[in-house]
């Protein structure tokens, strides 16, 4: 088992005294036995790799910072809390976790976070979709918004 420093004094040693535990992550609070400062940290239990089959036949481990800052970047300059955008990421990882396949198609990700954008969002949600979806002109964005319309009612 690893020692955690402390964030403070950097001493090798800190004591847990409190700890939780939610869906995918277990909160510590730790207490330094040099300077006594607390602090939090959050451990999350590793599960295997799950790769991402790309359109041009290229296979990427699935990065959780790379689909967070695209969701943030569709939400950029929206009044969208960041807590909303970290559920989505949680609830989309473990969508692909339940997966009986460790290889997921790009496709699929999409899809899940397109889904997700609209609950929260329906300009990032347009954003996105304008990205992902490669919109070649106004007529493409026109479609989705019909569709968008539909979905509403």
């Amino acid at each position: 088992m690893r020692k955690i420093r402390c964030i403070f004094c950097n001493f090798g040693e800190t004591k847990v005294i409190d700890s939780r535990e939610s869906e995918d992550l277990i909160r510590r609070r730790r207490e330094c036995i040099e300077c006594e400062k607390r602090f939090t940290t959050y451990e999350r239990a590793e599960s295997p790799n799950i790769y991402v089959a790309k359109k041009d036949g290229r296979r990427e481990l699935f990065d959780r910072e790379k689909l967070k800052k695209g969701m943030l970047k569709a939400c950029e300059k929206r009044p969208v809390e960041i807590e909303k955008i970290e559920n989505a990421i949680n609830k989309i990882e473990s969508r692909l976790r339940s997966l009986s396949d460790n290889e997921i198609n790009s496709n699929v990700l999409g899809e899940e976070v397109m889904k997700h954008l609209m609950n929260i969002d329906k300009i990032a949600y347009i954003r996105f979709a304008s990205v992902y979806r490669e919109f070649a002109d106004l007529g493409d964005f026109k479609k989705e918004i019909a569709l968008l319309k539909n979905e509403e009612r």
